[in-house]
């Protein structure tokens, strides 16, 4: 038990770490191409970060046989939007009351309105449709392709919409290790490039580790892997975007630190879901379908408050991800 303790506390921070290493070369690629705002915080920056929890349920589907690897591959499926529509929201909340204590910023929340109702939108329409369509067609590999077909038109709409160019441009993690060997500030969009292949070969290898460590955990312990991976993997792995989100808020960079999450939630709602969809079979019920719902419903709050007041509340933020608490508490005491 020991070891498997260890092997996954090393193999989530090879992930964490390996995914700050690829952000931070998908941004300075972002830069470099010239790209807006919505683009890189929406796109790049939100697959980016969305990688290590996207990973992890591939790897625990493809590459593990039993019912409780598929378990694991589902929850983390499940677990991955449930935590962004409500725990990444609650950081971004208090960060902004934080910060207002220690007076660094305003107690008001700042963003292209226009980029996070989007993002919102096909959000709630693309993860309710992976929930409940399945449940009403046959076929799920329809459900399935529509999910994909829906996140292609999210990127062609994001691409077209107008916003505003990103402000600062990152340094290479590349450069600041070998700036002084190799002349990769001449070169810096090739470099980008290798950076994030390397990290995302790295990824993978940790997520293969952290699968079956988590995998034999479970197990020891007696709890359901589905529950333990939609409590615990996905708060692991969403990491990249908490800290990132967190950061830009403190900063005031709201628009980058909201894409980044709510572009992730997109993704997360689209391409894994299809995946789970195909590949397990996809029976929703229980503390996993509530998980789901409580997602739907934060982003529901917050993409009402944009229609009806123009704007996003910490306070709104803040409410919205107390719903990881309450659903922390109901499975807790369900044991």
């Amino acid at each position: 038990m020991t070891e498997d303790i260890f092997l996954l506390i090393f193999n989530l921070l090879l992930i964490l770490l390996s995914a700050e290493v690829f952000t931070n070369g998908v941004e300075v690629f972002g830069k470099r191409l010239s790209l807006s705002q919505a683009v890189t915080g929406s796109i790049l920056a939100a697959v980016g970060t969305a990688l290590p929890e996207t990973i992890l349920p591939m790897v625990a589907i493809f590459l593990h046989k039993g019912e409780s690897a598929h378990s694991i591959g589902i929850g983390a499926i499940l677990g991955a939007p449930f935590m962004l529509a409500t725990l990444a929201f609650l950081m971004i909340g208090l960060t902004v009351l934080i910060a207002h204590i220690f007076k660094r910023r305003a107690f008001t929340f700042e963003v292209e309105n226009t980029t996070v109702k989007r993002d919102l939108m096909f959000f709630l329409v693309m993860y309710s449709s992976g929930i409940f369509l399945p449940m009403f067609i046959k076929q799920h590999i329809i459900v399935a392709f529509l999910l994909v077909f829906g996140y292609i038109a999210y990127l062609y709409v994001t691409f077209k919409s107008e916003s505003s160019e990103i402000l600062h441009e990152e340094k290479l993690y590349l450069e600041k290790i070998f700036g002084k060997i190799v002349p990769i500030s001449r070169f810096k969009t090739f470099f980008s490039l290798i950076q994030v292949l390397l990290a995302l070969g790295i990824m993978i290898k940790g997520a293969h580790g952290f699968v079956s460590s988590l995998q034999h955990l479970s197990i020891q312990f007696g709890f359901d892997p589905l529950l333990f991976a939609l409590l615990v993997a996905p708060v692991a792995t969403e990491l990249p975007e908490k800290f990132n989100s967190a950061t830009w808020t403190f900063r005031g960079r709201d628009t980058l630190a909201m894409g980044n999450v709510t572009g992730a939630m997109v993704f997360q709602s689209t391409f894994p879901v299809s995946v789970g969809i195909i590949f397990t079979e996809w029976n929703i019920t229980g503390y996993a379908l509530l998980s789901a719902c409580l997602a739907i419903l934060a982003g529901l709050i917050v993409l009402g408050e944009i229609f009806i007041r123009k704007k996003i509340s910490p306070l709104t933020l803040i409410f919205s991800g107390s719903f990881y608490l309450l659903y922390s508490v109901l499975v807790i005491l369900s044991f």
